[in-house]
């Protein structure tokens, strides 16, 4: 069920009557909210329930064994245990295909012919987040830092609950878990920035970025065959459709955990305001950059050791990143620049501050540095694949800058406008030192049906075909 359909904005409406008819009985919220995250879930295919009922079944079943147990070796055994199941999951469905090609590629070059093997796998939507979900919460039970759920209904909800199943924010078990064990009440304030979180989350999905789609997806079909000017304007149009894609999918996901109760850490800090790519994944996508850093960056590492394997355990940590997103060469290359470019700031962090603090327009050549990497690994993420992202790289040296392709002037015309709508808002949001989390509940009741009528009609009068979220892919 897609966040931005007819189905889903019936299905909120009839779950939050029924939840809140509940009158806080802890035990039957949950139970409703597990089954409706279940019939959220199997909306695509009722078959892929039995997987994530499995994983849950694993993470919760280790998860008590490792606390339980006296001995060091039993417990890093069964810790061991669940990241082997969960990535064996994720490598079976999303990755099996891309080793198998990779490793004919590799061998073709050398002149052996292997027989060609691979299998007809659907990707179940949402895996890469739920696995990374539950091992988080056995690696923090092996740490000592959560206590793990005795209730196999709470544990069981915290995997599937619906606002976050599919595309995140990836939520640990240390904010999510304690919030589903206790009764929960929604406050006036709660439901209006509730409400307002996801109106903005479907304007900046179905009117920003399915507007700038339509136009990128017909450049990127073949970029070769566009000069420099439509290329970046193709890549410039993606840089905002991605994050207006993903900032309101989980603007969604937020405002609806939020009238059921429920605080979600924040996912998107306005990251395109960045002065360093550093700051910038501070910004982006927080959920799972954090989560690379604490399970993966700091596992292999960190900085403890010294510089070297410092830079090493960055470079791991973006290439590892970037093949999370997807079973392509495309997505490590992108990784792979984000960590090139992050070392070298960590080597460099000095001069970074010594110019950004003291050399004038310091902080504005910083931002232009740091969203010229930004766009520039937007190409291959981007990109179906790595001959058509190399196209697109070599069109933009051109420096062809005569009139970019307009395909139809209206689609056009409209993405622009709406795109400027969405980038005053977020100015607006970063001069105030705002957040959207919370804007909704500061405005009156008349303010709040004003904002949310503006909002409303703006959708319908700019209202394009509705595209599937860009992270559904992942």
């Amino acid at each position: 069920m897609l966040f931005n359909s007819i189905e889903y904005l019936l299905f909120l409406p009839v779950v939050f009557i029924l939840y809140w008819s509940l009158n806080s009985r802890l035990t039957l919220q949950n139970f409703l909210l597990l089954f409706a995250s279940y019939f959220f879930y199997g909306w695509w295919d009722w078959r892929f329930l039995s997987l994530i009922i499995f994983s849950s079944t694993i993470d919760y079943v280790i998860g008590l064994i490792i606390h339980d147990s006296i001995c060091l070796k039993k417990k890093k055994a069964w810790l061991i245990a669940s990241i082997s199941t969960n990535l064996l999951l994720l490598s079976i469905f999303k990755y099996f295909n891309f080793f198998i090609e990779s490793f004919e590629s590799m061998f073709s070059a050398i002149g052996w012919q292997p027989n060609h093997v691979t299998l007809n796998i659907i990707l179940p939507i949402g895996i890469s987040f739920y696995t990374f979900q539950t091992m988080s919460y056995s690696i923090d039970i092996y740490r000592n830092k959560i206590e793990p759920s005795r209730s196999i209904l709470t544990f069981f909800t915290y995997v599937a609950f619906f606002p976050q199943l599919v595309a995140g924010p990836i939520e640990r078990a240390s904010n999510l878990i304690p919030q589903l064990s206790q009764k929960r009440r929604i406050h006036i304030d709660d439901f209006k920035a509730g409400i307002f979180q996801i109106i903005i989350g479907l304007f900046r999905k179905i009117v920003i970025a399915d507007s700038l789609g339509v136009y990128v997806d017909v450049i990127y079909q073949n970029p070769g065959a566009y000069n420099s000017s439509t290329v970046f304007l193709a890549t410039l149009f993606y840089a905002f459709q991605i994050y207006f894609d993903f900032a309101g999918y989980s603007d969604i996901a937020i405002g609806t955990a939020r009238l059921l109760g429920f605080k979600f850490e924040r996912n998107f800090n306005l990251p395109y305001f960045s002065t360093s790519l550093t700051e910038f994944w501070r910004k982006w996508h927080i959920s799972l950059s954090t989560w690379l850093r604490d399970y993966l960056y700091i596992s292999l590492g960190g900085n403890r050791i010294n510089k070297i394997f410092t830079y090493r355990n960055l470079m791991l940590t973006m290439l590892l990143g970037g093949l999370w997103h997807g079973s392509s060469w495309n997505f490590v290359i992108w990784g792979g620049i984000h960590g090139l470019v992050l070392s070298l700031e960590k080597g460099l962090t000095k001069y970074f501050v010594f110019f950004q603090k003291y050399i004038a327009l310091g902080k504005v050549l910083g931002w232009i540095y740091t969203f010229t990497i930004v766009l520039i690994a937007w190409i291959f993420f981007r990109a179906n694949n790595f001959t058509l992202a190399i196209e697109a790289f070599l069109k933009l040296l051109e420096f062809d800058f005569s009139a970019p392709y307009i395909n139809d002037i209206q689609v056009q015309t409209n993405a622009i406008v709406v795109l400027l709508i969405g980038i005053l808002f977020d100015i607006y949001l970063f001069k105030k030192g705002m957040n959207l989390e919370s804007l909704g509940s500061y405005f009156s009741l008349v303010k709040f049906v004003f904002l949310t009528s503006i909002v409303i009609t703006l959708m319908a009068l700019f209202h394009s075909t509705s595209l599937n979220f860009i992270y559904f892919q992942f």
